[in-house]
C-alpha cells in the first residue's frame, strides 16, 4: 500500500473541505464551538428541576416550554438587532446575558422565579444565532456558503457531544458547578467576540452577494418585519422548515416514551440517540465536500424523504437495533438539509435584511421546539405511536413536495461555480484587507 499516496489524498480532501475561508469565519467558528461545549443547562434542565430540587414533571415540563417559549421571542428581536445594531453587538449581548441569567438559574429557588429566569435564559441563549449565521452570509463567498455552514454545524454538533457527556459527570458532583461552568464558557465566547471579530454587516448601499435573490427588490431602509413576512417564498422556506423541524423534535420526546412503551430503557434511547451525533460529528465535513456543488433543489428534497421516512421507519422498529437503523436514516437527512438550507436562506435574504430573515428562519425552530412535543405526546396518546411515525413519513413527503414546487420556480438548481485556480490568493488578500479594517 502506498501509505504516501493515501496520507496525500487524505491532506488534499481535509484542505478542500477547510480551505480558502477567510481568517474571520474560524474565530467565528472557533467562538461557536467554545459556546456549545458549555451548553449543559438546556439539556439538563429537567432532571435538575425533578431530581435535585423536587418539583413534578409537570411543572419542569412548564419551565421547558417558557424556556422555548423566550426562543420565540428572541428570534424576532434579536434578528432586528442584528440588522440595527450590528452582528458582533448583538453577539456579545447575547453571549453575556445568557451567562448572567444561567448563572441566576442556579441561585433562585422560588418556583416562580425559577420560570421567569429560565424564560430569561431562553430567550438570551437564542439571541445570538441570527446574527451568527447573517456573519457567516457577509464574510464567506456565495459558493463557499455551504461548506461554512456545514462547519459552523459541525462544531454546534462536536461541542454538544462533549458537553452533554462531561456534563452528566459534572451534574453528579454539583449542578451549581454545572450552570457556573456554563456561564464561564459563554464569557469565554464573548471574549473571542471581543477580540477577534470585528463588525461585518455590510456597510448603507453596498451588495457583497452576487447573484443574491433579493426577495422583495426593497432598499435597505424598507427592509421591516413587514418585509419579511410578505416575503412569500421565504416564508414558504421557513414553513417547510418548520415541518422538518417538527419531525426532527421527535427524536427528544416522542422516540424515549415509544421505545420505553416497547421495554427498551433509558439507556438504550441514549446508545440510539447518541449515534445522531457521532454521524454528524464523524461524516458532516466529508459530506459537505459531496453536496458543496450539487443540485439545491435535489438535495432539499432528497434530505426531506430522507427525514421523514427515517422517522417513519420507527414505525416497524422492535428493537434499539432497528431504531439505531432508523437514526442513520433520519441524520442523513438533516445533515443534507441544515447547510443547504441555509444557503438558500442567504441566497432569499436582501444584504441589509440578513438579519431579520435569519431570525423570522429561526423562529421556525423555536416553534418546532415548543410545538412538536406537544402534538407527538397528544398523537401517541390518542392513536399510538405508529400513528405519529407514519405522520412524520407524510410530513417528510409534504416537504418534499413544497421544496420541488418552490424551487421550480427559481434558479437556485443551477451548480455553483466550482472554486477558481486563484481561490486561496484571492482569500488571502480578503483576509488582508479584512485585517486592515478591522
Amino acid at each position: 500500500m502506498d501509505r504516501g499516496g493515501v496520507f496525500g489524498r487524505a491532506g488534499q480532501a481535509v484542505r478542500e473541505s477547510v480551505g480558502g475561508l477567510p481568517r474571520q469565519f474560524w474565530w467565528l467558528w472557533t467562538s461557536t464551538l467554545v459556546n456549545r461545549l458549555g451548553a449543559f443547562v438546556a439539556t439538563f434542565l429537567a432532571l435538575y428541576l425533578t431530581a435535585e430540587r423536587g418539583f413534578s414533571a409537570s411543572y419542569a415540563g412548564l419551565v421547558g416550554a417558557l424556556y422555548g417559549l423566550g426562543g420565540v421571542v428572541s428570534s424576532i428581536g434579536a434578528g432586528v438587532l442584528t440588522d440595527r445594531l450590528g452582528r458582533r453587538p448583538t453577539m456579545l449581548t447575547a453571549q453575556v446575558a445568557t451567562a448572567l441569567s444561567v448563572a441566576s438559574l442556579s441561585l433562585v429557588t422560588h418556583p416562580v422565579a425559577i420560570a421567569a429566569v429560565a424564560f430569561a435564559v431562553g430567550m438570551a441563549s437564542n439571541a445570538s444565532r441570527p446574527a451568527v449565521q447573517a456573519m457567516i452570509a457577509d464574510i464567506v463567498r456565495p459558493e463557499d456558503r455551504v461548506r461554512a455552514f456545514s462547519l459552523n454545524y459541525w462544531a454546534i454538533n462536536l461541542g454538544f457531544a462533549v458537553s452533554s457527556a462531561g456534563a452528566g459527570f459534572i451534574a453528579r458532583y454539583s449542578y451549581h458547578l454545572l450552570f457556573f461552568g456554563e456561564a464561564v464558557m459563554l464569557l469565554a465566547t464573548a471574549v473571542v467576540v471581543f477580540l477577534r471579530l470585528p463588525e461585518s454587516r455590510p456597510a448603507a448601499g453596498s451588495d457583497d452577494t452576487p447573484g443574491a435573490a433579493p426577495a422583495t427588490g426593497a432598499s435597505p431602509a424598507a427592509v421591516s418585519l413587514w418585509t419579511v413576512l410578505r416575503d412569500k417564498r421565504f416564508m414558504v422556506v421557513v414553513g417547510l422548515n418548520l415541518l422538518l423541524a417538527s419531525v426532527i423534535q421527535q427524536a427528544f420526546v416522542s422516540l424515549p416514551v415509544a421505545m420505553g412503551e416497547q421495554g427498551l430503557g433509558s439507556a438504550d434511547f441514549g446508545t440510539v440517540i447518541a449515534v445522531n451525533g457521532v454521524l454528524i460529528v464523524l461524516l458532516q465535513i466529508p459530506l459537505s465536500r459531496f453536496i458543496e456543488h450539487r443540485s439545491p433543489a435535489a438535495l432539499l428534497i432528497v434530505s426531506a424523504l430522507l427525514t421523514g421516512y427515517g422517522f417513519g421507519m420507527n414505525a416497524f422498529a422492535a428493537s434499539a437495533a432497528f431504531y439505531t437503523v432508523a437514526v442513520i436514516v433520519w441524520t442523513l437527512g438533516e445533515m443534507i438539509n441544515a447547510p443547504t438550507q441555509m444557503s438558500l436562506v442567504v441566497r432569499l435574504s436582501p444584504t441589509h435584511g440578513r438579519g431579520r430573515y435569519q431570525g423570522v428562519y429561526s423562529l421556525s425552530w423555536a416553534l418546532a421546539s415548543l410545538g412538536a412535543p406537544l402534538a407527538g405526546g397528544t398523537v401517541i396518546d390518542h392513536f399510538g405511536a405508529a400513528a405519529l411515525w407514519a405522520a412524520c413519513a407524510a410530513v417528510g413527503t409534504l416537504a418534499a413536495a413544497g421544496y420541488a414546487l418552490l424551487l421550480r420556480t427559481m434558479r437556485t438548481d443551477e451548480p455553483l461555480p466550482a472554486p477558481s485556480a486563484s481561490r486561496d490568493a484571492a482569500g488571502d488578500k480578503r483576509e488582508e484587507r479584512a485585517e486592515m479594517t478591522g
